[in-house]
């Protein structure tokens, strides 16, 4: 590639598109049509890391760090790290049994509406066919396009189809192996694997030095606009460090020629971030391993994963019921959110056993209920019941515990579907944001019932109103999974 041809050509559709790298034209930008829809996403982080398998996907790194798990169990199954390095796991990566249009098969089968693969994670292998470096999936491990492929099977399910880059802390991902004896070594330029291997930055100082160089950003700027052209994601996903200091310039660079480049495609396009990469209304806002307590005006998007101890498959992931990933769901929607929902395969290319289960069993209650996560917005009152929702990042450490006074709500036209969080065993639900109108105070609801039906389950409901609650008797109704009332108005 002339990377100072495609640089020129990067600026010339700047200058020349509606939109521009500063803050304020990029804030223009508008929310596709298509994106208040999508509700539900399925993240896949899969690389060379899950060939060890071991600790998480940040393996790469913690290997070059004395004392950890990681460096231990490297020596003792790989050897030492200046004979048998990080990349030397790349022709262990066969994904000999990866099959894209199963995969995709069994995403839409979940009731996702799109599927974002990481295209390069902070190790620097990129999953897709570039002309910027030697080190990718098509040339090396699988040699295949994975993206590609992924792109296309995803698209003929009718999902769309999005991606993400966690290039920018490649510039000190692979830093503690210059520290010892390891392969992590100079000479090192650009090109290299672990160039530029450079001490490791806070996850939280955006003004760190070293500060990254133009070499460095210019790479890392060519290797986004490279997936937009070559990949026309209709989301593009950023993990944490895009925020640092040095990164803004290129980053409105990157965000300005995207935005351009999918309205000259008529597809719109949406860049969803970390922290404060970009100003509010610039882009989405992304909560990982959260949410937000209270419902919001905005779209956000809330990531997290089938297992509590890594995006990656290992041997030992511990996973979460599907009944807590549904609550995650149910509860991120009605607060205008959307979860993207992230598996780890194995190093062959098969989706571990119990991603499958969960995956299943959530395609399953979607059959069901899929009429209160798609097409809904959140009502005017998003939640009630005494769980709380702990707001912030990473607090899905430990699992959540909902009662039958836990109700979450969507609407859509003539319904509001209030999702019942944990079924009482006699089938009695009290819907208090549903109580009738009282003389001193008016409630969220003062229009009129018209009838209302449990999703999934056939029977006939008593139901009964006054100043406390809409009062629901529906002992016919058996489930450990949320329940869906579908709740008819006028």
């Amino acid at each position: 590639m002339d990377r100072q041809a495609y640089l020129e050509q990067i600026d010339q559709v700047n200058r020349d598109g509606h939109y521009h790298p500063d803050w304020d034209s990029l804030a223009s930008h508008p929310i596709p049509e298509w994106y208040p829809q999508q509700k539900f996403g399925i993240f896949i982080h899969w690389g060379v890391y899950a060939v060890p398998a071991f600790d998480n996907e940040w393996y790469s790194r913690n290997m070059y760090i004395r004392d950890t798990k990681a460096f231990e169990h490297h020596v003792q199954v790989y050897g030492t790290q200046d004979k048998f390095g990080y990349k030397d796991f790349i022709p262990l990566f066969k994904a000999e049994k990866f099959d894209a249009t199963k995969w995709a098969s069994l995403f839409k089968r979940a009731g996702a509406q799109y599927v974002s693969p990481v295209a390069e994670h902070h190790d620097g292998f990129q999953m897709y066919k570039t002309e910027l470096s030697h080190w990718n999936a098509m040339e090396m491990g699988p040699h295949r396009d994975v993206l590609g492929e992924l792109k296309v099977a995803v698209e003929n399910e009718g999902m769309n189809f999005c991606t993400s880059s966690h290039r920018v802390e490649h510039w000190f991902f692979m830093g503690h192996g210059r520290e010892f004896d390891s392969d992590v070594k100079e000479p090192m330029q650009l090109g290299d694997f672990y160039w530029p291997a450079q001490p490791e930055a806070s996850h939280v100082d955006i003004f760190s030095i070293p500060t990254p160089t133009d070499e460095f950003l210019e790479d890392w700027l060519l290797r986004c606009c490279e997936l937009i052209d070559n990949y026309r994601p209709k989301a593009l996903y950023f993990d944490w460090w895009i925020q640092h200091n040095s990164v803004k310039p290129y980053l409105k660079r990157m965000a300005a020629y995207y935005y351009n480049r999918a309205e000259k495609w008529g597809t719109g396009c949406v860049i969803q971030y970390k922290h404060d990469a970009f100003p509010f209304g610039c882009a989405v806002p992304d909560m990982e391993r959260g949410q937000f307590a209270d419902a919001k005006p905005y779209y956000w998007q809330s990531d997290t994963s089938t297992a509590r101890n890594s995006w990656c498959y290992t041997e030992n992931n511990i996973y979460k019921d599907t009944r807590e990933i549904l609550w995650d769901l149910i509860d991120v929607v009605s607060k205008n959110g959307r979860l993207l929902l992230n598996v780890g395969p194995k190093a062959n290319g098969e989706i571990a056993p119990q991603d499958v289960k969960i995956l299943t069993e959530i395609g399953d209650w979607m059959v069901l209920n899929s009429e209160a996560i798609y097409h809904t917005r959140p009502w005017r009152l998003s939640q009630e019941g005494p769980t709380l929702i702990l707001e912030g990042q990473f607090t899905d450490g430990e699992s959540k515990h909902f009662t039958s006074k836990d109700i979450r709500y969507t609407c859509n036209g003539a319904h509001i579907y209030a999702t019942v969080m944990q079924w009482p065993e006699d089938g009695t639900v009290h819907l208090t944001a549903l109580g009738a109108v009282e003389e001193a105070k008016m409630p969220p609801f003062c229009g009129i019932l018209r009838g209302m039906e449990v999703l999934g389950f056939a029977g006939d409901i008593q139901w009964s109103r006054d100043e406390s609650a809409l009062h629901i008797l529906a002992p016919f109704v058996k489930s450990d999974l949320p329940v869906v009332l579908k709740i008819s108005i006028d």
